[in-house]
């Protein structure tokens, strides 16, 4: 699969991963910002900016948007996270110059203060809407907990008081910083007309004005949960116990981050894994996993457990001795090879969709003006040796003292 880049006077980075096997093209401006990159005072702007993108420009409608993209037989969608602002479009090939040209445009909103106000609501309602279901606002309660002060502490939602007091001009001030050309990629992949790609780039989006990028990855993130212990959230709607709890793991390039996905995988994957053996499949816990999370530079592994009220605190302590057994013993080789394969496995199938290779190579560009291929990954993954996943149990524990949270009916556990 080739792989073609072309940037802008203007720094727009344009690039793609063509497939002349590929029946369907994917499209995706990358923005480099998310909640990391938003100061107390404008908590959860950029997830609302990503919403006020949808609501049109100065020349095109919302509606007009919705009916554009239902036209094309697009699947369109968005997602902010805590360092990344995604806008993609899935097409068929001759409805790519239509899928670009919108999405360029969409990228110079109108943010119209009607508009704002009226999606204002929505943003609450949705805030409100996550703190009210399952898990009931404990991840990012834990994860507040972990980072303390660092800006990865702060909620991709925001809160009810900073959206409530957010003011339009901030986010059009937030905008023009942070969608400059040289904080955003256009990416695609599969079926993909490049030289057509690079002249629609240059004209939508030629004129916009260059802005030095922002430094990221300041202050340095704790190594250590900030603030270890368990916090209880009460929700007397809870059917059951949702707990939570953080430890640190290695950033996205550290040498570790392949070991480490395979760790958890092993450890705590919805199949196949010590916890899923050891909790799930006797049905004493509803959920048991262990996930690892990468930053910029930060990491995270985090333990899932949702279970009885009643027997939370007794499905801690075992998943505290499955993870010290895993440290004291080490792992068995059969059970490595597993996890390996399962990890490669995910890799190849993922390889086959142009959506998944747009998040991929887009991400990657994004974050490190790096380009790897699905053979470049797979070498990675088969590269990852037992000892490798042992060094990472020592050098980053999972029984180092964690920020956790349980949310649950009542506040005893």
């Amino acid at each position: 699969m080739p792989f073609l880049h072309e940037r802008l006077p203007n720094g727009l980075d344009v690039i793609a991963e063509t497939s002349d096997a590929a029946v369907s093209t994917s499209i995706g401006f990358f923005v480099a910002t998310g909640s990391r990159d938003e100061s107390d005072d404008v908590s959860g702007v950029s997830h609302f900016l990503e919403h006020m993108v949808f609501k049109g420009t100065p020349g095109i409608t919302g509606d007009e948007i919705n009916h554009r993209f239902d036209a094309m037989g697009a699947s369109a969608n968005a997602f902010t996270s805590e360092e990344d602002t995604v806008y993609y479009a899935s097409v068929l090939p001759e409805q790519q110059h239509e899928a670009v040209d919108l999405l360029g445009a969409m990228m110079r909103p109108a943010l119209r203060g009607t508009d704002f106000d009226t999606e204002k609501l929505v943003i609450l309602e949705e805030i409100r809407m996550y703190d009210d279901q399952p898990p009931f606002g404990a991840d990012d309660r834990c994860r507040a907990s972990y980072f303390g002060r660092h800006p990865l502490a702060r909620s991709v939602l925001g809160s009810v008081e900073s959206i409530t007091d957010l003011p339009v001009e901030a986010m059009r001030d937030y905008h023009r910083r942070r969608y400059a050309p040289g904080t955003m990629v256009l990416a695609a992949s599969g079926a993909v007309d490049f030289p057509a790609l690079v002249e629609s780039a240059k004209r939508l989006c030629g004129d916009w004005e260059p802005a030095a990028p922002a430094e990221r990855r300041r202050p340095q993130p704790p190594r250590q949960a900030a603030h270890p212990g368990t916090e209880r959230i009460v929700k007397a709607t809870a059917a059951l116990d949702y707990a939570v709890w953080m430890v640190a793991a290695p950033d996205e390039f550290h040498d570790d981050r392949h070991a480490a996905r395979l760790l958890a995988i092993l450890l705590g994957d919805s199949s196949g894994s010590r916890l899923y053996w050891g909790l799930v499949d006797s049905g004493e816990a509803e959920q048991a996993a262990c996930l690892y999370q990468d930053f910029l530079d930060a990491g995270l592994f985090i333990t899932q457990l949702s279970c009885d009220a009643a027997d939370v605190e007794t499905l801690r302590e075992r998943i505290a001795s499955i993870y010290a057994a895993a440290a004291a013993g080490g792992l068995e080789p059969a059970e490595f090879e597993r996890a390996r394969n399962k990890l490669a496995s995910r890799v190849v199938l993922g390889g086959e969709k142009p959506r998944r290779r747009l998040f991929d190579i887009g991400l990657d560009w994004s974050h490190a003006r790096t380009y790897r291929s699905v053979s470049d990954h797979l070498r990675l993954v088969e590269g990852v040796m037992l000892d490798d996943v042992h060094r990472v149990l020592q050098a980053w524990p999972l029984d180092a003292p964690a920020a956790a949270v349980i949310a649950g009916p009542d506040g005893e556990g």
